[in-house]
């Protein structure tokens, strides 16, 4: 199985050069492999034709002051149905699914149901071992320390045990309270989906709503978003693009284990208009200041809660990406350009050298001066 909702097994404050800029971007899960390097790339000429030259299949977006790079499918949808890549068709997102579990608990804020992200853990589950040392921020910054409870989840999957999101709650807290944290709360990142998994059920807990729902109710239905929906276990190829590796189907995957943390599926056009929305007014300038990761020295990326801030030169991009069966994903913007990145794929990259060799090309070529 594959749920490497992105990067960064253990990461701090890295010293990254433009070249480097995402030579991390995978999170080493139980079936990734790593890679010798990407493939060499002959000189930038078009975003296009570096999209074909590396054998880009999906749908791409970039926009650049009010412009579009490209907006284009690439390849196939569905090889025996020749299902074309589509603008309002549907693809796993994975770990950029954890940008609106951040945004839900920034409205449960602005509900009244949380007064803070410095609240802690043991406010909401006095049992939680070492709760009353986690604080929200931490658990959306990655700074939490709690252990990651997918490959447990999924041996237990493949041993014939499904576990919903409440058992492997239970579960990440048995493993705090046999092995502990990973490292003090604050003073260390390493991401870690436990973190997102959490901070769903909390959403969940505090409005009284089932999670999806209330992503559906405070993001989906106010932007308009109806292409967004809780994955399925099994794609509908008819509305769907199938997820493939090494060119055989792969979209099978059981979406309660990514709760909250990687199960949301969507389109080009929906993951537009939220990267749009967080680009411009879904969230506030004080919003703003608390989410996105500030004062990041050039050369370097660094968690904020919900999204990575990359810093190069004078550019800042906000971004975040995922991996999941079959699919990779990623969306960013880049205010110094109004830039918008939408990139969903249906052929899943084990090694990140596709969303690697993308982002440090556009960066290189297309967003640095």
């Amino acid at each position: 199985m594959h749920l490497s909702i992105l990067p960064f097994n253990t990461y701090s404050v890295n010293r990254l050069s433009a070249a480097l800029l995402l030579a991390l971007t995978i999170w080493a899960s139980s079936c990734s492999k790593n890679d010798d390097g990407d493939p060499p790339i002959s000189d930038y000429t078009t975003l296009e034709n570096l999209l074909t030259e590396i054998d880009f299949q999906g749908y791409a977006i970039v926009t650049k002051n009010g412009s579009d790079v490209i907006r284009q499918g690439f390849g196939s949808a569905n090889k025996n149905s020749n299902l074309p890549q589509g603008y309002h068709l549907a693809y796993r997102i994975g770990s950029v699914t954890k940008t609106l579990t951040a945004a839900a608990i920034v409205q449960l804020k602005r509900d009244g149901l949380i007064h803070g992200f410095d609240q802690t853990l043991d406010e909401f589950d006095p049992e939680f071992p070492n709760g009353d040392q986690i604080t929200i921020a931490q658990l959306l910054s990655h700074q939490s320390g709690i252990p990651e409870y997918q490959s447990v989840v999924e041996q237990a999957y493949e041993a014939g045990s499904v576990l919903d999101e409440v058992d492997i709650y239970e579960l990440i807290k048995d493993l705090v309270s046999e092995n502990g944290l990973h490292f003090t709360p604050g003073s260390n990142k390493q991401y870690c989906n436990s973190n997102y998994l959490i901070a769903a059920l909390l959403v969940q807990q505090l409005s009284g709503v089932p999670y999806h729902q209330y992503v559906q109710q405070k993001i989906f239905g106010p932007l308009g978003m109806a292409d967004s929906f809780k994955g399925t276990d099994e794609v509908d190829v008819d509305t769907h693009a199938q997820g493939y590796l090494n060119g055989h189907a792969n979209s099978t995957y059981p979406m309660g284990i990514a709760f909250g943390a990687g199960d949301f599926s969507s389109s080009p056009k929906d993951m537009e208009t939220w990267t749009k929305a967080v680009k411009t007014d879904w969230f506030t300038e004080a919003e703003k200041v608390e989410l996105f990761a500030q004062d990041v020295p050039s050369g370097f990326v660094d968690f904020g809660l919900g999204w990575f801030t990359t810093q190069e030169g004078n550019t800042t991009m906000y971004w975040h990406g995922g991996d999941i069966n079959g699919y990779w994903s990623m969306i960013g913007f880049i205010p110094q350009y109004d830039a918008t990145l939408v990139i969903l794929s249906n052929q899943q990259d084990d090694t990140g050298s596709q969303r690697n060799t993308i982002i440090q090309q556009l960066l290189t070529h297309e967003f640095i001066q």
